[in-house]
């Protein structure tokens, strides 16, 4: 199944991704690759990955742009490697848990996204694909320094993990500029998920480590998943302290009812007020599924959303259409959670 359409007992932690970084010792890095050389590898690599048929291939020049964003907004590709299709490929599974970029930065980038708060999970399936990569080609590999990849800062492991969190309470109260200090202290970065203009969207925060060098893969795991659950004490803390404001309440219950009635909704006044909904509904104040909303956050993408009508539309009709899925979700979340 699908993250974001999973049952989540954890409603701030909304996912976790795991993301190896590997390149073939016998090429060069992906930047001095020309585009048939990067087809034919992919071939190669996918040969062997695929070899259980655990994974579908995808050419990314095959996509419709709108196609080829929703993967990012999905999780499952980074912005970069949506920007370009010449010589890239994917591979991807039934579930959409495992996606492998080939020819982003480096030549394979093997990525696990779990719901939830579950790095070690989202690292074991990472190692089931790794481990048939490094049985099939000899990896570009230090003694001392590790892993070897295009970015130097991502030598040694060339491990990235990170957790999705939605931190409402922490946001509204000012506290993130402090945290995301506290936290590169420590190694990790915090930074918002959605933004515009320079401001943040959503209340939705991606916390990730920086360090891969000097250190193993379970050490950052460990690391990761330590800070993130001490932030998740500090929302839960801070939601406590706001929950039963009138202000608070009345911010919730307008915002479910400009979802449950607008006839236009823009992508960025859908996050603001989905996540003044989600609050409510994790806290106990609307009797609507915390996942459900989740589902909401990602469906209602913009190219997500315009991938799924399978035609062209335009801004205001993708606005019209999201108002439109909005509203017939929620009415019948309220209604199955009542029943």
């Amino acid at each position: 199944m699908k993250w974001f359409l999973e049952e989540n007992e954890n409603s701030i932690v909304l996912a976790t991704k795991v993301q190896l970084a590997r390149n073939l010792a016998d090429y060069p890095f992906t930047c001095r690759l020309s585009t048939a050389e990067k087809d034919f590898l992919a071939k190669k690599i996918s040969e062997e990955l695929t070899e259980n048929n655990d994974l579908s291939f995808v050419d990314m020049k095959d996509l419709s742009k709108y196609e080829t964003v929703s993967f990012a907004e999905k999780w499952l590709i980074s912005p970069e490697f949506a920007s370009a299709s010449a010589g890239r490929s994917l591979l991807l599974s039934e579930d959409e848990s495992v996606s492998i970029m080939l020819f982003e930065e480096d030549h394979v980038k093997i990525q696990a996204v779990l719901s939830g708060l579950s790095p070690k999970k989202a690292f074991e399936k990472t190692q089931i694909f790794d481990s048939r990569l490094e049985n099939a080609f000899q990896i570009a590999f230090d003694e001392k320094l590790g892993y070897l990849t295009q970015v130097p800062t991502n030598i040694g492991t060339g491990l990235r993990a990170s957790v999705m969190l939605h931190l409402f309470a922490l946001n509204n109260e000012g506290a993130i500029h402090r945290l995301s200090a506290t936290v590169s202290k420590l190694g990790l970065t915090l930074r918002p998920a959605y933004s515009e203009r320079g401001q943040t969207i959503g209340d939705i925060f991606i916390l990730s480590n920086q360090v891969t060098l000097g250190i193993n893969e379970e050490t950052a795991i460990t690391n990761l998943e330590l800070i993130a659950n001490q932030i998740v004490e500090q929302e839960k803390n801070a939601r406590e302290k706001i929950i039963e404001e009138p202000k608070t309440l009345d911010r919730i219950y307008r915002a479910f009812g400009i979802l449950s009635s607008a006839y236009l909704l823009t992508a960025s006044e859908f996050l603001n007020l989905l996540s003044l909904v989600r609050f409510g509904a994790s806290e106990g104040k609307l009797p609507l599924k915390p996942e459900k909303l989740t589902e909401l956050f990602i469906k209602m993408q913009s190219a997500t959303l315009s991938a799924s009508t399978n035609e062209q539309i335009t801004v205001l009709e993708r606005e019209m259409l999201r108002a439109q899925r909005v509203k017939e979700a929620l009415n019948n979340d309220k209604i199955k959670s009542a029943d």
